[in-house]
């Protein structure tokens, strides 16, 4: 018996708060050094020539910047719910400088951007002024459970001084992206298809703004790391990528639904808006502030699997194989749902969880398995119930599938996984101080990553570690390499990254992996 969390039940509770070779290589750098005879760098201006024309972005600190180029054609009108076709080309010099409408979603979340646009399908382009045109390509997918969030929300500076170009992407969310009525047959992974218009606009296109098109690393995070996981089962992906990586994620236990829980989907929300009939006219025509309100704002889309996008779950296709092998980097957060729980009781009403609250909590989401839950995770042995609580649900959800995740990777290509593992994390901006230290709570890991305006500054102190973090991402996507082991056999190696440790872990035993299995 699985039992798992929907990674949107996470941003649930984040609405209290608003209402990431084998064997072992050297240290990843920013930049290899070049071979003798490689072209030197040289500075790139800020109008730059696209397949569909120019664009002119702004340029400072050594760095330039193109936000709102179009990589799709509007999805509007008749083409609302059609797959993604090419952009118009244009004339003259397009300004670059403003991002483009978020793709619609609802009101209410800090990761997302209340939205009723269709016209979203642009993408952002930050890229070191100075390349030999061999820069890696990161493009980085968005996470918020696949209904919320922009691409241009991760300000990605520090990933593209760090020697990367770095592109993000809007593409079209919940309702929009992953409807699964016949009426609109293929709609159900469009989300995905976009994505895949993205990556196909970058290899034609990243040379252009100094990056490598042969070297492409596709890269998200929850959400977007789902979404990863569909890149690395979808046969209609392949050739678009040369490495992945997946942040708090585990392919082996999400990524895709079926059908029967597709289409129920689908019927409640044509139901709701009055579209039994002529479904398809009446759907094109229905407001999309209707549409998301029937759709919901916590729904956990995802494609639908057993269809030309993804024949096979990611989890199935990793089992097996069948999936599209290039180096992964692989990881998870060391407590995962910590930020879960204490949104719990930062919500309207909340408080910290009671010790009596505990035990019930777990037996309502483990069962006839809750009495060996409490004995392995006595309450004793934690400063809170919610701290238990968040131990426990990290463990089961997200711990042990990422492990069993890279296992499977692992035998196909090579894998290399760690665990961001850092206490002294920054915390959500402008909300009280939580109950107890947030830690490596979810999400997490981005602060170092990119500037979000949703969290705290990383403290100045932690200014070498988020360097090294940023050093070796984008080492990854240069050399398909890192500075641990590649992860091989049942007990791969786990690298622990944090700001006073950067080592092999325990990983199995740290998070009960052979409890968890034995009581599956």
């Amino acid at each position: 018996m699985r039992h798992t969390r929907s990674v949107s039940q996470w941003f649930v509770t984040a609405l209290a708060l608003g209402g990431l070779a084998f064997g072992l290589a050297e240290p990843p750098t920013a930049r290899a050094q070049a071979p003798a005879g490689t072209p030197k760098t040289r500075s790139v201006g800020t109008v730059v020539t696209t397949t569909a024309g120019k664009v002119r972005g702004t340029g400072s600190d050594g760095l330039r910047s193109f936000r709102g180029i179009p990589y799709a054609a509007p999805p509007v009108g008749d083409l609302r719910w059609a797959p993604p076709g090419p952009a118009a080309a244009w004339s003259g010099v397009r300004e670059a400088t403003t991002p483009g409408a978020p793709c619609a979603q609802p009101a209410g979340l800090p990761v997302g951007i209340p939205s009723e646009s269709e016209d979203c399908l642009y993408l952002n382009v930050t890229a070191p002024a100075e390349s030999d045109g061999k820069r890696p390509v990161i493009v980085w997918i968005h996470g918020g459970s696949l209904m919320y969030g922009t691409g241009d929300m991760y300000g990605p500076d520090r990933l593209a001084a760090g020697g990367a170009v770095v592109v993000s992407m809007n593409y079209r969310l919940g309702v929009m992206g992953f409807l699964s009525d016949p009426a609109v047959e293929g709609a159900d992974g469009l989300g995905l298809e976009d994505q895949q218009a993205a990556l196909r606009w970058v290899r034609a296109n990243a040379a252009s703004f100094g990056g490598d098109a042969g070297n492409v690393t596709v890269m998200g995070q929850s959400g977007g790391g789902y979404s990863v996981c569909g890149h690395l089962a979808s046969p209609m992906s392949a050739g678009l990528f040369d490495r992945a990586v997946v942040q708090s994620a585990p392919c082996a236990t999400g990524g895709s639904r079926t059908r029967a829980e597709a289409r129920a989907e689908a019927r409640r929300v044509v139901e709701a808006v009055g579209c039994e009939q002529n479904t398809a006219s009446c759907l094109r025509k229905t407001p999309v502030a209707e549409l998301l309100k029937a759709y919901g704002p916590f729904n956990e889309p995802r494609p639908v699997a057993g269809t030309k996008l993804m024949p096979l779950s990611p989890a199935e296709a990793l089992r097996t194989g069948r999936f599209n092998r290039v180096p992964v980097l692989v990881g998870v957060d060391h407590d995962e749902e910590r930020g879960a729980v204490l949104g719990q009781e930062l919500a309207p009403g909340g408080a910290p969880m009671k010790p009596d609250e505990y035990e019930p909590a777990v037996r309502k989401q483990f069962g006839d398995r809750a009495d060996a839950v409490l004995a392995r995770y006595p309450l004793s042995a934690f400063g809170s119930a919610g701290e238990a609580l968040a131990a426990v649900r990290t463990d089961a959800v997200w711990s042990v599938p990422t492990l069993d995740t890279a296992r499977l990777l692992a035998r196909w290509t090579p894998t290399h996984m760690y665990e961001f593992s850092e206490r002294d994390t920054p915390w959500f901006r402008g909300y009280p101080a939580p109950s107890f230290d947030q830690r490596a709570q979810h999400m997490s890991e981005l602060a170092y990553l990119f500037d979000l305006d949703l969290f705290q500054d990383v403290k100045a102190g932690q200014a070498g570690f988020r360097d090294r973090m940023i050093s070796t991402w984008v080492g990854f996507a240069e050399s398909g390499r890192t500075d641990w082991p590649g992860f091989r056999g049942a007990d791969g190696h786990v690298q622990t990254l944090a700001s006073d440790t950067w080592r092999r872990a325990d990983f199995a035993r740290d998070h009960h992996y052979r409890f968890w299995k034995n009581r599956g």
